[in-house]
């Protein structure tokens, strides 16, 4: 059986400064190495192995990467390399942009949860329809590649999100609003794992 994991990188510098990033290439903080550190912890604990591990081409998900493959327990040798359809969102012209602004440069094309604003479609920004379809190629890509064992996604929120829904089955527009997905926070898709079972490792947060 085919399991796939879904990190979101550890905080960043656009994160921590309340910036949207996109595609915006910051560095990890050092909250977000130690974030990143605690999940490794986390997946030594729950004694996971992985046969491979993908990661979106920005730092901040290169860097969670490199700190979890640095710190986890494996016997047996792990491909990494970086993917690009892991990569986040385009914000189009919301990048760079202060989360605090979402509203009043957005609305009433939003939707709200009680951590996050989502803006829906400004001007250049990818939908959330098409991160949807860029999910299912990633999903198609990794199972002709693999039909069993543990695969393991670095990638970030909103991506990871779309991933979740297109494993499911699920509209976009409910997962948005079905759970936080933190910094460093995982994820499991399996067959054998129903969508409400599949947040295992929560992290202490400290901006959203």
């Amino acid at each position: 059986m085919l399991k796939i994991y879904i990190a979101r990188h550890g905080q960043d510098e656009d994160n921590a400064n309340g910036i949207l990033n996109g595609h915006r290439d910051t560095k990890l903080t050092a909250i977000g190495e130690q974030q990143a550190l605690d999940l490794a912890l986390a997946i030594n604990s729950a004694r996971l192995k992985f046969d491979a591990i993908y990661s979106s081409p920005l730092q901040r998900a290169r860097t969670t990467a490199g700190i979890i493959i640095c710190e986890i327990e494996s016997d047996v040798w792990m491909q990494w390399e970086p993917n690009p359809l892991l990569i986040g969102r385009d914000f189009g012209v919301m990048t760079g942009k202060p989360v605090k602004d979402i509203c009043s440069l957005c609305e009433p094309d939003v939707i709200k949860t009680e951590t996050i604003t989502y803006f829906l479609s400004p001007e250049g920004a990818e939908t959330f329809p098409q991160l949807m379809d860029r999910a299912k190629l990633l999903l198609a890509e990794i199972r002709a590649i693999r039909s069993d064992g543990n695969v393991l996604l670095v990638t970030h929120g909103d991506m990871g999100k779309m991933i979740f829904a297109s494993y499911y089955g699920l509209e976009w527009r409910d997962v948005l609003t079905m759970f936080h997905f933190g910094n460093s926070e995982l994820l499991l898709l399996s067959e054998d794992c129903k969508p409400e079972e599949a947040h295992l490792v929560r992290i202490k947060q400290f901006n959203h």
